[in-house]
């Protein structure tokens, strides 16, 4: 583990109050959730069952954390009140790792696992198991307590998968190494029967990563697989445009049972993309660019850009714009480049180093003038604005690429004989 970086025991969380980003209580957490890996790694947290005041148990992403401090722990972003489900390749921590008989690798000698420590990856927002504190001894109450220690989750056996077998969750556990597009290329060439295996085995974030790399035809039948609470959860997930997509390949009252059961918010976002015209910079665009106030200083966007499930298109550049700062935002007043960002101090407003010179789109506009607009001005992320002048969402080139390609360009093997995706991790 790096040095600095937060470990925490498991046992000290049960019950532990979770809050929002306005320090309102959403509830306290019961567990958390963990999922076994192939290869000698550590398992990885998932996140944490919390139960809310309708004591309804749900299921917080450890990437919606971000403090696990003081007695407490912070959550930013809307918290999904879906009710927890567990799948098949998740494990309970406090259910099912504390007081499991476990073999000390060193010596075969058995032994209690009383607590689990957990610890954040170094400049991320991943969590792993870190240690197990364990007693020796068979204990018991006509027993006197054996010795106890804290010891690496590699010393200890019994908390791995063995790499074969049919079963999902070792799948799983092999492409979390993967990208989304490695696994889409190895979802695409299972059978139906094993493609819906393994997309109910994956966690709603990773398959809403993977879906998106997908041709239609497989995102369409994965999703008619899912439970429609779990298919709306997955669409939440998604960007805003690739959702879209996706929902106009359904029927109209598929399309519409889905919409219903999404988060209002995310719904409109996507009824708003569905209403423009496919192969425009409306039908295109992404709503979720950076958006910033004028009043808002460079460390503030710095900050912004930082953020870890932002696409590299995306964190190019922040657009600056009046209240409110949300799609369809207020007056659009320009766009600030993450270089220009590196070269003026912390302390700069980004509304003195905005740059307004280039004229944005309006949401009509046809694919082909965008690909223009994205080459003329060597662009990797163009704004969309609207007749009123305020700001509704930015078209990226990654998306432009999807539709100037070829239908079945996911057909072809990108990967080269000794593998271009390989080669890059």
């Amino acid at each position: 583990m790096a040095s600095g970086a937060p470990r925490v025991f498991v046992s000290h969380l049960s019950g532990v109050p979770v809050f929002d980003p306005t320090g309102d209580q959403v509830g306290r957490v019961r567990d958390l959730v963990a999922m076994l890996r192939v290869g000698g790694r550590p398992p990885r947290l998932l996140g944490m069952v919390v139960e809310v005041v309708s004591r309804r148990r749900i299921f917080l992403p450890m990437t919606r954390v971000t403090g696990v401090e003081s007695g407490q722990v912070i959550t930013t972003g809307v918290v999904n009140m879906r009710r927890f489900e567990q799948r098949p390749t998740e494990r309970l921590v406090l259910g099912e790792f504390l007081d499991r008989r476990v073999t000390l690798a060193e010596t075969g000698e058995e032994v209690t696992i009383l607590d689990v420590a957990i610890h954040q990856l170094p400049a991320r927002r991943d969590w792993e198991i870190d240690k197990y504190f364990v007693r020796k001894g068979r204990g018991g109450a006509l027993r006197r307590k054996g010795e106890t220690l804290t010891v690496d989750w590699s010393a200890v056996s019994g908390f791995a998968l063995e790499e074969h077998g049919q079963g999902a969750e070792n799948l799983v556990a092999t492409f979390e190494r993967l990208r989304p597009a490695d696994v889409a290329n190895a979802l695409h060439h299972l059978t139906p029967k094993r493609r819906a295996e393994v997309a109910a085995a994956l966690d709603d974030d990773r398959l809403a990563d993977v879906l998106e790399e997908l041709p239609e035809d497989d995102q369409v039948e994965i999703l008619g697989k899912l439970k429609e609470e779990r298919a709306a959860d997955v669409l939440e997930a998604m960007d805003p445009d690739d959702a879209a997509d996706l929902l106009s390949e359904l029927p109209e009252e598929d399309k519409e049972r889905l919409l219903t059961l999404m988060r209002p918010d995310d719904a409109a976002d996507v009824r708003r993309l569905m209403s423009y015209e496919d192969r425009t910079a409306g039908g295109l665009m992404t709503t979720e660019p950076i958006v910033l106030r004028p009043d808002a200083t460079v460390a503030d966007a710095l900050a912004r850009v930082r953020q870890s499930d932002l696409s590299p298109a995306l964190a190019a550049q922040v657009y600056v714009c009046r209240s409110p700062d949300e799609t369809p935002t207020g007056k659009y007043l320009g766009t600030v480049h993450f270089q220009r960002l590196l070269r003026d101090p912390p302390f700069a407003l980004v509304s003195s180093i905005v740059d307004s010179d280039l004229v944005p789109l309006p949401p009509h506009t046809p694919l082909a003038v965008v690909t223009s607009y994205l080459a003329a001005y060597n662009l990797v992320s163009v704004p969309v604005v609207d007749e009123s002048g305020s700001l509704l969402g930015a078209v990226t080139v990654d998306d432009v690429l999807d539709h100037l390609l070829p239908e079945d360009w996911r057909e072809t093997d990108f990967h080269g004989e000794e593998g271009i995706a390989r080669g890059s991790r």
